[in-house]
C-alpha cells in the first residue's frame, strides 16, 4: 500500500512504533509494547502505519484474541487508531480503515469492531467520525463506553461488552485502582512511577493491576485494557494524565461533577 508500511517481527526492531519516540523516559514501556507486539503478532494482529515519523497508524486483529472484554465472533477488532497533527483532514484515516475493511473482507469476517468512549475518551478512537464511516453502536455501558460495529450482513452476530464491565465498578472498593497493559507505551511508566507519588501525598492506598495475558484483559472490569483508573471502587477516567500530581485533582473533581 502506498506510503503505508506494515510492522512484522524482522522490521519492528528497526521501524518506530508511533507513539512516545521522543519520550525518553518512558523507554522501556516503549520497548515493552514492542514486546507485546512482537508476540501479537503471532496470533494475527496487523500495525500499520504511514512511513513518516509521524503519528498515523492502525491497529486490529481477530477480536477472539483481542486485549478487550467483548464477545465478537469471527470480527475483527480495532485497536488503536490516529491520525495527528498536519495529518489530519488528507484521507489517511480513512486509507488507514479502508485497509481494515480489505483485510476483514479477504478473511470473511463479519466486520469490525471497537470500544471507544459516548464521549471523547483518551487513548479511543474519534466516535463521530466512525459513526460517520458506517459504524453503528451496538451497546453502551454506564460507565461511559460504547461498542461499535461495521457489520457487513444484518444476519451476523452482533457483538457485546463481556460480563466483567457491566456494573462500571472493580472488585477493590478503597482508594486508587489501576488497570493497565503494555499495549501502550506510556501506560506502565506512569501507573508505575507518576501514580505512585500522586497516590502517596494523598494518603490514598494505591494497587496497580497489570494486565499480562489475554485472558486476564479479556475479564477485566474496565474495556479500556491501554489503562483505566477506579477510584473506590467506581470508574473514573482512561486520561493517563491523571497519575500526575499536577493533575489528579482536577481531573477527579471534573469528574465527579
Amino acid at each position: 500500500m502506498q506510503n503505508f508500511i506494515e510492522l512484522n517481527t524482522e522490521n519492528i526492531a528497526s521501524e518506530h512504533i508511533c507513539c512516545a519516540f521522543s519520550d525518553k523516559k518512558c523507554s522501556d514501556s516503549y520497548q515493552a509494547k514492542k514486546d507485546w507486539l512482537k508476540k501479537e503478532f503471532d496470533n494475527g494482529y496487523v500495525f500499520r502505519r504511514l512511513d513518516e515519523r509521524a503519528k498515523v497508524f492502525i491497529e486490529y486483529g481477530p477480536a477472539e484474541n483481542a486485549w478487550v472484554p467483548i464477545k465478537a465472533p469471527n470480527y475483527l477488532n480495532v485497536n488503536c487508531f490516529w491520525v495527528s497533527g498536519k495529518y489530519k483532514k488528507n484521507g489517511y484515516g480513512k486509507a488507514l480503515l479502508q485497509s481494515a475493511i480489505e483485510d476483514a473482507k479477504e478473511q470473511n469476517r463479519n466486520g469490525l469492531v471497537t470500544v471507544v468512549g459516548t464521549k471523547k475518551f483518551h487513548f479511543m478512537s474519534d466516535t463521530k467520525w466512525l459513526l460517520r464511516q458506517g459504524f453503528e453502536e451496538v451497546e453502551r455501558i454506564t460507565s461511559g463506553f460504547s461498542l461499535l460495529a461495521l457489520r457487513f450482513s444484518d444476519r451476523s452476530e452482533q457483538p457485546k461488552f463481556n460480563a466483567s464491565v457491566l456494573s462500571g465498578e472493580c472488585p477493590d472498593k478503597e482508594g486508587i485502582v489501576v488497570y493497565y497493559s503494555n499495549r501502550c507505551p506510556f501506560a506502565e511508566f506512569h501507573a508505575k512511577n507518576s501514580l505512585v507519588e500522586t497516590a502517596e501525598k494523598r494518603n490514598l492506598p494505591l494497587k496497580v493491576i497489570k494486565l499480562k495475558t489475554m485472558e486476564e484483559a479479556q475479564n477485566a472490569p474496565s474495556p479500556a485494557t491501554i489503562f483505566s483508573l477506579f477510584l473506590d471502587g467506581k470508574f473514573m477516567t482512561t486520561d493517563l494524565s491523571v497519575c500526575m500530581d499536577s493533575r489528579f485533582d482536577k481531573v477527579i473533581e471534573k469528574l465527579k461533577r
